[in-house]
């Protein structure tokens, strides 16, 4: 069972009285406020700053002239022959005679196919220098190259020798160069060989020679 609330300490009682006092002190502080306070205005302050003067002058527009392309040259008066200079050109008869016989060109000349002479390689009896290899080594010529280069060595040269004896043909296998290779050549070439025989008969045949150059 609840109490019963004693009226004069009951604050609900009082709720709305207090409120509308509240609410008429604060609409005569408003109007006091507006009717007696001064506006509050804020200062604006101004910041000077150096003006920079900036003189423009007027820049005239100027137009680019093409010079003209000079004047063509005059041309070179040519003198024309007079009548009297031209001589009279004669024109032969130019006609053909159809019925006059006509030589048949000459046939080609046929050239010679060269048959290649064939040389053996080994047979019984090998051709042989006139004197031994001592008899080349007297016809070598020392190039002056190399003797002042100091070249020594031996040059193998393969020598294509005839029936007869003769060398047709001489090429370097093996060289030692400057210039001894080409001086190898020269003296196997004036050099006269027995001929290679195969069954008794001299038949041609290609050698290796040895020659030896060396500095004394």
């Amino acid at each position: 069972m609840a109490l019963p609330k004693n009226p004069k300490v009951d604050l609900k009682l009082k709720y709305r009285k207090m409120f509308e006092i509240s609410m008429i002190l604060a609409l005569l502080l408003l109007i006091l406020a507006f009717k007696y306070f001064p506006k509050v205005e804020g200062e604006q302050m101004a910041v000077e700053a150096a003006q920079e003067l900036v003189d423009v002058e007027d820049v005239e527009i100027t137009k680019q002239e093409t010079a003209p392309p000079p004047p063509p040259k005059p041309p070179i008066p040519i003198e024309a022959p007079s009548d009297d200079e031209l001589e009279d050109i004669e024109i032969e008869d130019t006609e053909i005679d159809l019925e006059e016989e006509v030589a048949a060109p000459p046939p080609p000349v046929e050239e010679e196919e060269e048959v290649a002479i064939e040389f053996f390689v080994a047979v019984e009896e090998m051709p042989q220098p006139i004197g031994g290899i001592e008899a080349i080594q007297k016809k070598i010529i020392y190039p002056e190259i190399a003797k002042r280069a100091g070249v020594q060595g031996r040059v193998f040269v393969k020598a294509f020798v005839d029936e007869s004896g003769a060398v047709k043909k001489a090429e370097v296998i093996k060289g030692i160069g400057a210039g001894c290779d080409e001086a190898a050549i020269a003296a196997v070439m004036k050099t006269r060989f027995n001929p290679g025989k195969q069954r008794g008969k001299p038949v041609r045949v290609q050698v290796s020679i040895p020659i030896l150059f060396k500095l004394n």
